[in-house]
């Protein structure tokens, strides 16, 4: 199975800026950021699509989101608010199948679709 863009972050081949990590996740800047604040927050192990997820991974995605609400008060963007989105399939507009959850904030954010 060929490795994600993620995976190859996380062992190097690909350079990027890990600016948070514990075992189980890791956390990056966007390289396409939307607004001040995009980090993807991911875990090291490869799961597809939220839809891939199970049971006995109830732990690891309360870690990403504990992380993400980590990282918005790191940023500040607590109290002005943020958005986390997680991208499933196609349609949802994932582009990247190993789970990471967007953390977006720092300016007012807009719905548009």
């Amino acid at each position: 199975m060929e490795k994600s863009i993620f995976e190859k972050i996380l062992s190097k081949e690909i350079p990027s800026e890990i600016i948070y990590e514990t075992q189980h996740v890791f956390a990056i800047n966007d390289i396409n950021p939307v607004a001040p604040v995009h980090i993807l927050v991911i875990p090291k192990m490869k799961i597809a699509t939220i839809n891939d997820l199970e049971d006995k991974d109830m732990d690891l995605i309360g870690e990403i989101v504990l992380t993400a609400k980590k990282l918005a008060f790191e940023r500040g963007i607590q109290d002005s608010g943020y958005r986390l989105i997680w991208n499933t399939n196609g349609h949802g507009q994932q582009t990247v199948y190993h789970i990471h959850l967007h953390l977006i904030g720092g300016k007012q954010l807009s719905w548009s679709f």
